[in-house]
């Protein structure tokens, strides 16, 4: 169960879901890596990645680079659920904790609005791994997203 919990936000436009989930869509490392995205609120987003052994390093725990990967998808996807429809997200910044080995069959990140803003957004993530039907915390993830007004997160044509 995640440890931290947000206020109740509400999105700027109506069709936030949908916009979230295909910009999900169009994100290649997701598919490469075989991320799926579970769950997407106002100011929330949850990205789950089941386990394969070549997102493994050498002890074959889930990798530091793939479990802040979906951290930093899960926060800007929470942002990004209360961005403007005309707009579009792009990370600042963020630091991960790395709490204990990613060892499991499933990994679970929550991303959570912390406090939105015009311009920056602060989210935090707490990644979760999953083994033997236990969770447990394995990262925990500070970021800050940028929304870009005007910007459609849209494919460029040509």
């Amino acid at each position: 169960m995640p440890v931290f919990q947000a206020p109740d936000f509400q999105a700027q436009d109506p069709e936030f879901a949908r916009r979230v989930r295909d910009s999900f869509d169009r994100q290649t490392i997701m598919g490469l890596i075989g991320a799926r995205m579970t769950r997407v609120e106002p100011g929330e987003a949850e990205i789950e990645l089941p386990y394969r052994a070549d997102l493994c390093q050498q002890h074959g725990f889930f990798h530091a680079g793939v479990t802040s990967t979906i951290a930093d998808s899960a926060g800007g996807y929470a942002a990004f659920s209360l961005f403007p429809a005309d707009a579009s997200v792009l990370t600042v910044e963020f630091k991960i904790n790395l709490l204990a080995p990613a060892d499991g069959e499933l990994l679970r990140a929550v991303g959570r609005v912390v406090k939105p803003g015009r311009t920056l957004t602060v989210t935090e993530a707490e990644v979760l791994v999953v083994k033997d039907g236990r969770e447990k915390t394995c990262a925990r993830m500070a970021q800050t997203l940028m929304c870009l007004a005007g910007r459609p997160d849209m494919p460029q044509a040509g």
